[in-house]
């Protein structure tokens, strides 16, 4: 550890041993002190701390280290080998740094198994998408395992899935710039006095306009409005404190007498169920809906892990995720959204939440909130990817729906017809 500290210049708290008194130990680190005499650091937090060069090898040391965060600095080269030797590494979130190819492809084995979960976003130099080579955009198996997985959870037929130790993660992806808090005049301003519009919701309208050189999208909540005044606050509040690359960019709000509004980066290609089953001539593409399924997959595993408290988004549905010019798909909407502690296996609400077709069975009956929900949503969104269907369409039920093609043993129904069967039917059938 004292090598680590001197070679990055560490300004911490960090003198003395580490995990040594229990409560002195030195700051972003967690030990387990279940061997009498022994403390093993777990856990190491160096997110955001100015570090730069290489990743030293004193890190390979730190054997029964967990969780790894070196976040947010200006780390450059090769992911060392060293890492692979970390036995008990279920977390390593390298996001936004400046690390080249390749990455060590045992790493890249133990993303793919499921036993680490790798972050390594915002790395690179002209490809910011640091996962596309070796990662989650060039193995369709990889892909197809997360579908499936969703898949069986939205059929209640397999658990949901969990990530090891994952409350050890204290934040995934960078601090954005500071947002901004706009005056009336500044949003009409900014969408020429409301001439373009784009959109309705339950919030209100949405407007197209833009911010200096940026397009923007500006949701104006309406007197009328479904949702009042307390969803516009925990929707400003949760997009001041997370950041990713898969949850829809927060550039500001206006709270201005009677006048509220939330100002988002503008997404090009709109939302989701636009492309699917409202009438769009454009076709999405079968690998362009793997692609856009693992986006809001590391979208929704950010808010239950990333986040501290854990953050349930409740709504999640076709209609919330958006999709920027280049298809890359974001979270958005998170006015019903809950932060709960991530001790707490459950949150029981005073009203059940969401949209109609997306809900889980269990969270309707019980109003008893967890992660679950979010994910069984995520399970009816990853079926409307693959039918080309609404979760409700003709007053049937999409996951009723899918299972009666199933006990008929025809998984080819319920593939898109449109795609023209420009589809992996090898990857349809593990699916079933």
């Amino acid at each position: 550890m004292w090598i680590i500290k001197s070679t990055y210049g560490i300004k911490r708290n960090w003198q003395g041993d580490p995990c040594v008194p229990h409560g002195y130990l030195w700051e972003g680190l967690e030990c387990n002190y279940n061997d009498p005499g022994t403390a093993k650091i777990i856990s190491m937090n160096l997110s955001s701390s100015g570090l730069s060069g290489e990743i030293v090898p004193a890190l390979a040391n730190l054997t029964m280290i967990e969780s790894l965060d070196l976040s947010c600095n200006n780390l450059r080269g090769n992911v060392p080998e060293i890492l692979v030797l970390l036995e008990n590494l279920k977390i390593l979130n390298l996001t936004g740094n400046n690390f080249t190819r390749p990455l060590p492809k045992e790493l890249l084995e133990k993303s793919k198994e499921g036993s680490l979960w790798l972050s390594i976003e915002d790395n690179g130099g002209e490809d910011k998408r640091f996962c596309l080579e070796g990662s989650c955009r060039n193995n369709e198996h990889k892909i197809s395992r997360v579908i499936i997985a969703a898949i069986a959870i939205a059929l209640v037929v397999l658990a949901v899935f969990e990530l090891t130790n994952a409350s050890l993660i204290k934040r995934m992806g960078c601090l954005a710039p500071r947002k901004q808090q706009f005056t009336y005049s500044e949003v009409v301003s900014m969408t020429n006095n409301f001439q373009n519009e784009i959109g309705r919701g339950g919030f209100g309208r949405v407007f197209h306009g833009s911010v200096g050189d940026n397009q923007v999208a500006v949701k104006m909540l309406s007197e009328s409005s479904s949702q009042g005044y307390k969803e516009f606050q925990v929707e400003v509040k949760l997009l001041m404190e997370i950041h990713h690359t898969n949850i829809t960019s927060f550039v500001g709000y206006c709270d201005d007498n009677n006048q509220k509004g939330i100002i988002y980066d503008f997404m090009a290609n709109g939302n989701l169920g636009k492309h699917l089953f409202d009438g769009s001539p454009n076709v999405l593409s079968w690998e362009r809906r793997i692609y856009i399924g693992c986006d809001a997959t590391e979208g929704l595993a950010y808010l239950h892990h990333g986040c501290k408290p854990s953050i349930v988004h409740r709504d999640v549905k076709s209609s919330n995720i958006l999709l920027n010019e280049g298809f890359q798909a974001k979270l958005a909407d998170f006015g019903l959204s809950r932060a709960y502690p991530t001790e707490d296996a459950s949150y029981v609400s005073s009203k059940v939440a969401g949209t109609a077709g997306y809900l889980d069975p269990e969270y309707y009956s019980t109003n008893r909130l967890t992660e679950k929900t979010d994910v069984y949503c995520f399970g009816v969104v990853l079926l409307e990817l693959i039918t080309g269907r609404a979760a409700v369409s003709d007053g049937t039920n999409i996951v009723k729906w899918v299972l009666s093609s199933f006990e008929r043993g025809n998984i080819e129904t319920i593939i898109d017809s449109r795609l023209e069967g420009h589809f992996n039917i090898n990857t349809a059938w593990k699916m079933a």
